[in-house]
């Protein structure tokens, strides 16, 4: 029922793959070693009033608890489409100017909280958090929502609902990562929105990036994604064909989009000519109105007032050539599919792919070529005109 996004794997996401292993790993050792886990936990009090600023970094690193890094490793991996779009660097310069900020905006809340309700906060939940929490600023007016299914016909599910499920999951955790949450969400905005030009400020260099790039990428860089995906476990029969079927399509609608791309032939509607791209579909499950439903031609009857006459065999006209093999029947061909421009579409479709970005004859053409599949047509024009 929910869809991750982005494709599968940590292909082309090494900061990604390095902070889920590292940080990961560093929970599990500590989890092994309980007697130094005081030296990573975020006192607030430790450090105003025993000033050990060393806690602002190592408090904020690690998680000491197995929910808080099951969850924040989920988050990381789904946010991973933000390092695929926006570049590695320029997704450590994200995360490292919120890990700064938050550690400011952090005591402020704290004393926001203690000036209004008169109660102390001496410590707060360990980890990298707050910055992924900040992610959720990025990802939420980035990466476009493609609609999945409904819920009890009235809940919309999205590609994006489990990503908020599971931070709402990691904001209920503990009593005091509602603040860090805050803290997080406020950082972000104000990074994401270059707010006091504090892109300038606080990035990450050009050549610490290439040096990271040159030492920590053979190490950390994902394989690429199969081609083919398999199969789901357990699945029926009637899924594995409709699976098999899906992927069949969608290989025909690349190899239609890189001939007509070697053809240079122009475009019909819009940008591209979508009668090409959909040939399967629209044979497949169409629900078309009948009378945009293809008619066959009658036979030809003969004329009554003229005589059935055999028509002779070259035999008969040659007695000297030589027989001739039994002829055989012609293959049938399939019927052509009917014009895009007279299939109905729906408007709230349409409007759904404009708020994305595209141009209204695209997602009409579209709508029209997918039998109105919103999935399938954002997915296309995400593909190939995103």
């Amino acid at each position: 029922m929910f869809t991750t996004t982005g494709s599968r794997g940590l292909d082309k996401a090494p900061l990604s793959k390095g902070l889920l292993l590292v940080l990961s790993g560093l929970t599990v050792v500590l989890t092994l070693l309980p007697q130094y886990n005081h030296l990573f936990t975020y006192s607030l009090q430790a450090i105003t009033l025993q000033h050990q600023v060393w806690r602002l970094v190592c408090g904020r690193l690690i998680c000491l608890d197995l929910k808080d890094t099951f969850c924040n490793s989920l988050l990381i991996y789904n946010f991973r489409i933000l390092e695929r779009r926006f570049g590695s660097r320029k997704f450590a310069s994200f995360l490292f100017g919120t890990w700064v900020l938050t550690a400011l905006v952090d005591f402020l809340l704290s004393e926001a909280f203690h000036y209004l309700f008169d109660y102390q906060v001496s410590e707060l939940p360990a980890g990298l958090l707050g910055p992924v929490f900040s992610l959720f600023v990025p990802f939420y007016s980035s990466i476009p929502k493609v609609p999945v299914t409904q819920l009890l016909g009235q809940i919309s599910i999205t590609n994006k609902s489990l990503v908020y499920i599971v931070g709402l999951q990691l904001l209920t955790s503990s009593p005091f990562m509602w603040l860090v949450a805050l803290s997080g969400l406020v950082s972000g905005k104000l990074y994401h929105g270059n707010a006091l030009r504090v892109q300038r400020l606080l990035f990450v260099p050009r050549w610490l990036s290439r040096v990271g790039a040159f030492v920590l990428e053979p190490l950390f860089s994902g394989p690429p994604p199969p081609n083919e995906p398999p199969l789901g476990m357990g699945a029926t029969l009637d899924i594995q064909r409709q699976q098999r079927m899906d992927l069949h399509d969608q290989q025909m609608l690349l190899a239609q989009f890189h001939q007509a791309r070697r053809n240079h032939r122009p475009p019909q509607n819009g940008l591209m000519n979508w009668n090409r791209f959909f040939p399967s579909l629209r044979h497949r499950g169409q629900n078309l109105p009948p009378e945009l439903q293809p008619h066959p031609s009658p036979p030809l009857q003969p004329h009554p007032s003229l005589p059935l006459q055999p028509h002779p065999s070259p035999q008969q006209l040659h007695p000297t050539a030589p027989p001739l093999l039994e002829p055989t029947a012609p293959p049938l061909l399939e019927p052509t599919a009917p014009p895009l421009v007279n299939t109905p579409v729906a408007e709230e479709q349409v409007a759904r792919l404009m708020e994305m970005g595209f141009s209204r004859i695209d997602a009409q053409d579209a709508l029209r070529a997918s039998n109105n599949d919103i999935n399938m047509a954002t997915n296309f024009l995400l593909q190939h005109l995103g």
